[in-house]
């Protein structure tokens, strides 16, 4: 007869690993992703809020070392890795990548005569295509090597420093100030509001790490059910191992899955009260040049919206938990019931 010690450690092995492996990572994962967004979303309206590039600006003595935004077409992609967009009465070149030492591939390190630090890869993304139904997809980040596949008539924004380089004017990346370039194919006034929308991904549970993780998950369980296979006298350790391991697909048997319904009911809620906040202090910004972020400064409709966003993202894991914990209960009354397990 084993003692409760025993018993014990067992199922906090086994919470352990469903905890570890089938929730905390790719929740990180998930908070990861939407942290990255948020910096992309932040970037992309601060850029949005700089003055925009023209003629007249471009010949200023003093535009080097300023922060515009441009808008144009793709006119043209050198094989040094520029991009030349066209825009009303300019035409501009735009640094997707530093050229390379041609003798070991490392970057140059050029410095201008401020000494600011080298160039670095800009960061580009291709806005997918809405047709105004469903959900907006997200952003993709390409390379720069793609940009030439891309088809004709789709449209550039450039946003970032502009540097002095084979005397002339050029956008170029630093870490300080990175370049942030964005295809895309929707009206101009539309850019702002799809980029906000796109950027709020649909699920950051299913991400990079997810699957990997729900595999290491699954293996362990699978090895510790296999320990107790043939052992009639730890069937029950058996059971337990065993039905942990199907877990990520509880939410979506019966009689649990009415509980993921309201899950994702209440999720695209959320996310859309998020989309609000953001347009709301993306609008509240643009009409007040002179605000600095601070929560002082959020407009009132924004708060309002981040609560809703929140509480009800709270009430949708609340339901997803429920349903899961319900499915386990069914099953245990089933194997019960059949007589497979006894306590």
């Amino acid at each position: 007869m084993e003692d409760d010690n025993t018993i014990n450690s067992f199922y906090l092995l086994i919470l352990s690993i469903v905890v570890v492996w089938y929730f905390a990572v790719p929740l990180a994962g998930g908070y990861y992703i939407r942290y990255k967004w948020r910096k992309f979303r932040t970037q992309f309206v601060g850029m949005m809020l700089s003055p925009l590039l023209d003629y007249r600006r471009y010949r200023q003595a003093d535009s080097e070392g300023k922060v515009f935004r441009f808008m144009g077409e793709i006119e043209s992609i050198t094989n040094t890795h520029t991009l030349w967009v066209k825009g009303k009465d300019l035409t501009i070149p735009v640094l997707l990548e530093p050229e390379s030492d041609s003798h070991n591939g490392d970057l140059i390190k050029q410095k201008d005569a401020n000494g600011n630090a080298a160039p670095v890869k800009a960061k580009c993304y291709l806005l997918p295509k809405h047709d105004g139904e469903g959900e907006q997809d997200a952003p993709e980040q390409i390379r720069w090597n793609r940009v030439s596949t891309l088809s004709e008539g789709i449209k550039v924004f450039a946003g970032g420093e502009l540097k002095m380089h084979s005397n002339r004017l050029i956008f170029s990346s630093s870490k300080e100030k990175p370049l942030t370039v964005v295809f895309y194919s929707c009206p101009d006034d539309k850019l702002t509001e799809g980029i906000i929308r796109a950027a709020r991904t649909r699920n950051e549970y299913w991400n990079s790490l997810t699957p990997i993780s729900l595999a290491v998950g699954a293996l362990s369980l699978i090895y510790i059910a296999s320990m107790y296979l043939n052992r009639p006298a730890y069937f029950l350790y058996f059971i337990c191992a065993f039905a942990a391991v199907f877990i990520p697909i509880f939410p979506f048997l019966p009689p649990g899955i009415l509980f993921t319904v309201l899950y994702r009911r209440f999720s695209w809620y959320s996310r859309r009260q998020r989309i609000h906040s953001d347009l709301a202090y993306y609008k509240h910004l643009s009409g007040n040049t002179e605000s600095q972020g601070s929560a002082a400064d959020r407009p009132p409709e924004m708060k309002r919206y981040a609560v809703r966003a929140y509480s009800t993202e709270v009430i949708a894991w609340v339901l997803m938990i429920m349903g899961v914990i319900l499915n386990i209960i069914f099953m245990f009354l089933i194997l019960i019931y059949l007589r497979i397990i006894s306590f």
